[in-house]
């Protein structure tokens, strides 16, 4: 049956699409994005080879945390907090419910992360993070252990309401424990600075966010050195 040169140029243009169409379906799958790091972004296959990862920080024990109540943190705040979550692992070893493995805390501006290793204390398995602005309190003075640092984190709930949290670390030393805790007030001030400098909190350190948390480590610190 004889067509007009257009309808035939519109009929190989169908076709043509209909074969495009045929042949991106059956593409072979892009590589997945996996987000590592905020600064490092890797390109994986469908079946991305485990590898390990090193990061800078502290090997610590997590010891766990505990809800506290009141603002207004003092010195000594932490101590009860701190011997319940050393008692209850002490009573979890015991009875042999304790889990195993090793942790790593990472202080940075912004963002503080605990990366829990896995049982060679090798490669990070999860990784637990903590908003700097959000901590209201940290100090590795205790009596109970001196290789104990904690910190105090005001966690939001899905309500948006809000919780004061202890988490604890045990270090492998006394000197350790002070150290991070000299990175804590280091990171607080970088993270100080940098908001103060973008406008994002006034001269004076009041706003929202860092109006609770302003002061507390910074003042908190220096006694622990």
């Amino acid at each position: 049956m004889w067509q007009p040169a257009s309808e035939r140029l519109q009929h190989f243009q169908s076709m043509l699409k209909t074969k495009l169409n045929v042949l991106t379906l059956r593409k072979e799958p892009l590589p997945t994005v996996i987000f590592h790091e905020p600064e490092a972004i890797e390109l994986c296959s469908t079946t991305p080879l485990t590898k390990n990862r090193t990061h800078a920080g502290y090997k610590v024990t997590y010891l766990g945390k505990v809800t506290i109540s009141g603002t207004n943190f003092l010195s000594g705040c932490t101590e009860s907090a701190v011997v319940g979550l050393v008692e209850h692992r002490g009573l979890a070893q015991q009875q042999g419910t304790c889990p195993s493995g090793s942790s790593l805390l990472e202080i940075r501006p912004f963002q503080v992360r605990l990366h829990h290793l896995d049982g060679q204390a090798e490669a990070s398995v999860t990784m637990d993070t903590y908003q700097v602005a959000r901590i209201a309190y940290c100090t590795a003075d205790h009596s109970i252990r001196p290789n104990i640092f904690a910190w105090i984190y005001r966690e939001i709930n899905d309500d948006l309401s809000f919780q004061m949290d202890c988490h604890a670390v045990e270090c492998e030393s006394k000197l350790e424990a002070k150290k991070l805790a000299h990175s804590m007030m280091e990171a607080f001030r970088q993270t100080f600075h940098s908001m103060r400098s973008d406008g994002r909190i006034h001269k004076s350190g009041s706003s929202d966010e860092f109006a609770e948390d302003s002061s507390t480590p910074e003042d908190s610190t220096p006694d622990d050195g």
